[in-house]
């Protein structure tokens, strides 16, 4: 059982996914691909008509205090803008459209984190990433979809967070983003968060993080151990080279076969799809 007791009525529904599918898939930013763009409702359809069980998705809070969908730092390539969509007002980021996976123009435009939300109300887990510097204004906004029970958290180990969650009325599932063993034990010493994972980020398979016995130890505090699959570049590496490269253009056992080896329970990847296939052949 993942999580706190306390806890349990609140992360009811990520312990069934976990209970039935064994490892589940988190996917990046949705499904992208064509004319469908990512941070998007039909990105997130789509996604989940792949079989992912947690949809990924970034948010950001417009300089009005609207909350949106959208990846800051991807203006440019997505948005044909140079400013950080940060900070523009909500009639501006509104007033823009999307470019496609060929660099077209659409009549798409940015969506807002409510209508995100209230199209997969439900039991569909929602994992809310980047927006940790707006946690104060975003969590009473998330309060109004009564969704505490598939929304999950993510952000870095830093003080302020931590006791913004520590002491917010509303536990919404939270997994830390962990660089070192250090943060480890700063977030467990944290009594009111609804902690129910960690995501571990490990640059080669001599990182501390990446050995077994730190593992274990995630999993004796019932957390479940999050990796990420996904390739950002050629160079950034996230959990030991074991990613949606290796496990595509080489072999999968080479990839995403170690993780589910090192007792992995959540990968985020890109390509969902192949991914189900490869978890319905491991765990058959």
């Amino acid at each position: 059982m993942i999580g706190k007791k306390e806890f349990n009525s609140i992360n009811n529904l990520l312990n069934q996914k976990l209970k039935e599918k064994g490892i589940l898939i988190a996917v990046h930013r949705g499904s992208p691909g064509g004319n469908i763009i990512e941070n998007t409702i039909p990105a997130y359809k789509a996604a989940i008509q792949q079989n992912g069980d947690i949809l990924e998705i970034d948010v950001i809070k417009s300089t009005d205090g609207a909350f949106f969908t959208f990846h800051d730092g991807q203006e440019k390539r997505l948005l044909n803008e140079n400013d950080n969509i940060k900070t523009m007002s909500s009639t501006k980021i509104e007033g823009l459209t999307y470019l496609n996976a060929i660099g077209h123009k659409t009549s798409y435009k940015v969506e807002r984190l409510e209508d995100v939300l209230e199209v997969f109300k439900g039991d569909v887990l929602i994992n809310i990433d980047r927006a940790w510097d707006v946690w104060p204004e975003l969590l009473p906004k998330l309060d109004q979809h009564d969704m505490v029970n598939q929304i999950i958290l993510k952000g870095p180990v830093v003080k302020e967070q931590l006791e913004t969650l520590n002491s917010y009325k509303t536990k919404y599932m939270f997994m830390p983003i962990i660089h070192s063993l250090n943060e480890i034990d700063i977030v467990l010493g944290y009594q009111n968060i609804n902690l129910i994972g960690m995501e571990l980020i490990a640059d080669s398979e001599q990182h501390p993080l990446f050995q077994d016995e730190v593992i274990s130890l995630i999993k004796n505090n019932n957390l479940f151990v999050w990796a990420n699959a996904i390739n950002l570049d050629d160079d950034i590496i996230l959990f030991a080279k074991f990613d949606d490269n290796t496990s595509i253009i080489h072999n999968p056992d080479l990839g995403w076969g170690r993780l589910f080896d090192k007792k992995v329970d959540i990968i985020q990847t890109d390509w969902p799809a192949i991914l189900t296939d490869y978890r319905n052949h491991k765990i058959q």
